[in-house]
């Protein structure tokens, strides 16, 4: 028997081990490839409630474009949030971040002067450094000055409105529309229309849709995100005459259907350029219904109030994701997850690296994908809102709510007004900690913090942690590890 030297052993060794990180190297630039890499939609629509898609429950009008979205992907009954208003929860999805820790609070006006920090990374500057070209059409609210705009923030083109549609002297509400300056319509981060009229917010949904399907058809043959933000059903609300008058629920009903039809001009588009297997599309919104405005707002279902409160109506929304032989097809999905899981999910699948400066979000991937058993990484999702108050605690398994003391709005059973004229909220104040078995209370009716004081205790704790991260207006902590937005500079 021929024996092998020692140095031949080593040479063998080093040849092995050379060979399998070839190989190994050879993968990861295989996996990398942007044919391997899928395309990204994100489709996030303004105050529409959890029950307004006719998988979740419509009533007065159908969205045959979602639901068949939701067939041919999955439907997510448990997905949140990060604050329940425009910017914030804006800034959450963006980013990755809790909305208070990079200094993005409530809504922005049009008379701020900050908005997201240019050092902050955003889904579409991670994508954009893997090479995907990057597009948004629709409202971007963080920040209306032009440094603050999406085209320095990794967009390559930009369509739309900088905040809210009612941020406009003409909107018929709660009687501010007078302090409002002109609504402004911006192409990249000049304005290419000085005053938004009527008429204009009634093609807005028709604008931003051809917009989208133009960036598809110009950019089919690269790895692409676009980031379509409709400015609907925010009121004030407008429709084409392609869909006024076709609903049974007047013009809410009208508006959601046109963005269904919106949502199917989007995958068509996507079909007439083979992109479909290709593309993940990820729709969903951004906080719960205003309900105030009664017959112009839409529905939270049986979940508890809506926009402007953490219970459920305000942060729970419809959420459908879509990626033929990735997502399992026709599935419900009741896992826990939140937008701020998008920006190191999205990235775990196409290779990007996460931003330099923290974030909170997790790769939540397993959960997506519907792997069995699969945990989330989170200890707890947390819900800030107004100035900083640390209202709410989520388990991150989904099973128990915390509901912190805070004072809160509610119509207390009380309808809510009508053409578009809101009502008054009462307001209510939770005097002690509640609470919830959501797995069987999703609704929150019933308090059962006395009969699990361990449950409290363990919420409790990761509470107090939040509040040293990311402080707490109503305990009075300042967080440790708060950055600042973007700011004009001070004029002499």
């Amino acid at each position: 028997m021929r024996l092998t030297s020692p140095r031949r052993i080593r040479t063998l060794v080093f040849l092995s081990i050379l060979i399998g990180s070839s190989r190994l190297a050879s993968s990861f630039a295989t996996s990398a490839e942007p044919a391997d890499r899928p395309n990204i939609v994100v489709i996030f629509t303004d105050d529409q409630g959890y029950a307004d898609v006719g998988c979740f429950g419509a009533k007065g009008f159908e969205t045959p474009s979602l639901d068949r979205l939701a067939k041919q992907g999955a439907r997510f009954t448990n997905f949140h949030v990060a604050q329940p208003v425009c910017s914030a929860s804006r800034a959450g999805l963006l980013t990755g971040c809790y909305p208070n820790r990079i200094g993005i609070h409530g809504a922005l006006g049009p008379k701020v002067t900050h908005g997201l920090n240019a050092q902050e990374t955003t889904i579409a500057e991670m994508l954009k450094q893997q090479g995907y070209a990057t597009g948004m059409a629709g409202k971007w609210h963080l920040g209306h000055h032009p440094q603050f705009l999406p085209i320095h923030h990794g967009f390559d083109e930009y369509y739309g409105l900088p905040y809210s549609n009612d941020m406009w002297p003409h909107h018929p509400g709660a009687g501010a529309g007078a302090d409002y300056p002109k609504l402004p319509f911006i192409e990249g981060d000049k304005i290419i229309d000085a005053e938004v009229t009527a008429d204009e917010q009634k093609q807005l949904t028709t604008r931003y849709t051809e917009r989208a399907v133009s960036f598809i058809d110009r950019n089919h043959d690269k790895p692409f995100f676009f980031y379509l933000a409709h400015s609907m059903p925010h009121v004030p609300l407008f429709v084409s005459d392609k869909f006024a008058g076709k609903s049974a629920k007047g013009i809410y009903g009208d508006v959601i259907m046109e963005i269904d039809w919106s949502v199917g001009e989007v995958m068509k588009a996507l079909d007439r350029n083979g992109l479909t297997d290709k593309t993940w599309i990820i729709f969903t919104c951004d906080n719960g219904p205003w309900l105030n405005y009664g017959n112009h707002a839409g529905s939270a279902g049986s979940l508890r109030e809506g926009k402007g409160t953490n219970w459920e109506g305000g942060t729970r929304e419809p959420c459908i994701m879509r990626w033929p032989g990735h997502i399992p097809s026709g599935a419900t999905n009741d896992r826990l997850m939140s937008t701020i899981d998008l920006l190191p999910t999205i990235a775990g699948r196409v290779g990007g690296a996460l931003p330099k400066l923290p974030i909170d979000g997790r790769d939540v991937w397993p959960l997506i994908a519907g792997v069995p058993d699969a945990k989330n990484p989170h200890d707890a999702y947390f819900f800030w809102y107004a100035n900083n108050q640390l209202q709410a605690v989520i388990s991150g398994d989904g099973e128990w709510k915390l509901i912190l003391p805070h004072t809160y709005r509610t119509l207390n059973g009380r309808p809510g007004g009508h053409g578009g004229k809101p009502v008054q909220y009462d307001q209510r104040k939770v005097e002690r900690a509640e609470l919830y078995h959501l797995q069987a209370d999703p609704n929150e009716t019933t308090d059962v913090a006395a009969a699990n004081p361990t449950v409290v205790e363990r919420l409790e704790k990761l509470a107090d942690g939040a509040r040293d991260d990311l402080g707490d207006a109503l305990t009075k902590r300042v967080g440790r590890n708060v950055r600042e937005p973007g700011r004009l500079p001070k004029s002499d």
